[in-house]
């Protein structure tokens, strides 16, 4: 898909419009505690202020490095990738307690970070924690997206994980990232090693 077209789909999808609509859903549950679920990035620079966080685990949906970065581990010439949550499996990650009386100040911040283009589908999972079940918003991607990038093959990763860059550092630097992130909190995540198991053997990155 070339950028115009691209830039065109995006357009579309108001993110302000998803913001009020996801508030109006939030007042309808009762305006009362807000979870956030995290899979990636958000579990290792959340930026904003929680009251608790608790390991989590969905169904449904599934992390996966397929999704195309054009800002900020790309450039429109040379996009990069980043990790979506998208349809199929199951996902373990952190779910983030925002209090009620800071979800108007701190989901529009939240927003701006996530959703500047409208590019994710915001829903509402239900996610298993140890100390029961919570209902989080999750920040997922559909296969129909124009971000959407399918099944890549070893050469077209190895192409990304050598050359991609964009404002906030290299996609290799994402994924290394998220796999630390991830062992940290005792969840490792095959594809991530996998993808860095990769790296190592193309000499991308030193032995651990």
């Amino acid at each position: 898909m070339n950028e115009a077209v691209l830039h065109e789909a995006l357009r579309l999808r108001d993110p302000a419009a998803l913001l009020a609509q996801v508030l109006r859903q939030w007042e309808d549950f009762g305006r009362g505690d807000l979870w956030v679920f995290g899979y990636a990035s958000l579990i290792w620079r959340p930026e904003f202020e929680a009251e608790e966080s608790r390991q989590a685990q969905v169904f449904g949906y599934h992390r996966a490095l397929r999704m195309r970065s054009r800002i900020n581990r790309g450039t429109p010439e040379r996009p990069g990738l980043v990790y979506a949550l998208v349809p199929g499996g199951c996902c373990r990650g952190v779910v983030y307690r925002l209090a009620a009386g800071r979800v108007e100040e701190e989901l529009p911040r939240l927003w701006a970070r996530e959703m500047p283009t409208g590019v994710y589908d915001p829903r509402w999972l239900r996610c298993a924690t140890a100390q029961g079940p919570v209902r989080a918003l999750a920040f997922t991607l559909s296969r129909r997206s124009p971000a959407y990038t399918g099944q890549l093959n070893e050469d077209e990763l190895l192409e990304v994980l050598r050359h991609a860059r964009g404002c906030f550092g290299t996609t290799l630097e994402y994924v290394h990232l998220t796999a630390t992130a991830l062992r940290r909190h005792g969840m490792p995540d095959r594809e991530s090693e996998r993808l860095l198991a990769l790296a190592r053997r193309h000499r991308l990155i030193d032995r651990e």
